[in-house]
Parts: C-alpha cells; sequence; structure tokens
C-alpha cells in the first residue's frame, strides 16, 4: 500500500540519486520514486564520463501525477544544480521546466554553459 503523498514538497524527506546507468537522476521519498531528471552528456568525446568541466544537458523533468505541482519538481531540480555544482558540470537547460526554474534561480546561472 502506498502512502498518501504530501501535500507540500519537503526537501528533508527527498533523495535525489545520480542513475547513471539511465542517464537520470531519480527523486525518492521514502521508498517511492517520485520523478527524475533526464540529462546526457554534449561533450566533444563520444563517452560521457561526468568529469569536471564537462557539459550536460538537463532533457526532462518528470514527477508522478499525484505529486504533481507540490513542489516536488523543485526539490529535485535544486539537487540537481547542487550536484552539478559539485562535480563541476556546465549545464545546458533543454527542459523547459528547468529553464523555468533558473529564471526564478539567477544565483545559479553561473552553471550555463556558453
Amino acid at each position: 500500500m502506498t502512502a498518501p503523498a504530501p501535500v507540500f514538497a519537503n526537501p528533508a524527506l527527498a533523495r535525489v540519486v545520480d542513475n547513471p546507468s539511465h542517464a537520470r537522476f531519480d527523486l525518492w521519498v521514502g521508498d517511492e520514486l517520485i520523478g527524475i531528471l533526464g540529462y546526457r552528456g554534449e561533450g566533444e568525446s563520444t563517452e560521457f564520463t561526468g568529469g569536471r568541466g564537462e557539459v550536460v544537458a538537463l532533457m526532462h523533468t518528470v514527477v508522478k501525477e499525484e505529486y504533481g505541482g507540490r513542489g516536488w519538481a523543485a526539490v529535485l531540480v535544486g539537487d540537481v544544480l547542487a550536484l552539478s555544482r559539485e562535480r563541476g558540470w556546465r549545464l545546458r537547460p533543454v527542459c523547459t521546466y528547468v529553464q523555468r526554474y533558473l529564471g526564478t534561480h539567477p544565483e545559479e546561472l553561473d552553471l550555463i554553459a556558453d
């Protein structure tokens, strides 16, 4: 039995995990996968290693319907941006949700690839 979805997102309940075998970040709340943010490397090399300075395209953000409209996508994107900063990635925001998020968080714009 699945617990009811929280009314509002709570970052303390969230766990974002890189899932490189599926080229995405997974958003977990408890033992439930509730969202994903897909990515792909855009470097000149054909092999993406996830190393410092690599350009990474953030492709799409998806949150399960019953969790939608409650701020969980923002939690996911915020955590992915923090992880990207730690890894030294340069980002190309293809996903329209990520683009909108960056529009309201100008402090993150330095992550954008030229």
